[in-house]
């Protein structure tokens, strides 16, 4: 979560506001959070240092999609880690999990900005 913080924080400074949930649990999960997030901003973007495809965040999309479809003014962004298995040097992490970049890169992608 810190490098969404930090991704956030700097687009706050370019006059882009974001809500930032940090899912603790995932069961239960705090729909009620998100819902409301969704409900007050009309868009949503999943960050996630798992693998994209068949992680929590393709399910939590889904689950946004089926529920609040009306709610949306885009569709639902996502930044997630590579399709591979999680490297062990620093200079691979780098390249696999998401970075500050990715998140504000996606969030400006997602308000045509």
């Amino acid at each position: 979560v810190y490098f969404v913080q930090e991704a956030a924080e700097k687009l706050a400074a370019e006059g882009i506001s974001c809500e930032v949930i940090d899912l603790r649990t995932l069961v239960p999960l705090d729909w009620d959070t998100i819902k409301a997030s969704v409900e007050k901003t009309h868009n949503l973007l999943v960050v996630e240092e798992g693998v994209k495809r068949g992680g929590i965040g393709a399910e939590l999309t889904a689950h946004v999609i089926e529920e609040l479809y009306d709610e949306l003014d885009s569709p639902v962004g996502r930044v997630a880690g590579l399709n591979i298995c999680s490297p062990f040097s620093p200079p691979l992490e780098d390249v696999n999990f998401p970075q500050v970049a990715d998140s504000i890169a996606a969030v400006k992608r997602q308000l045509n900005r």
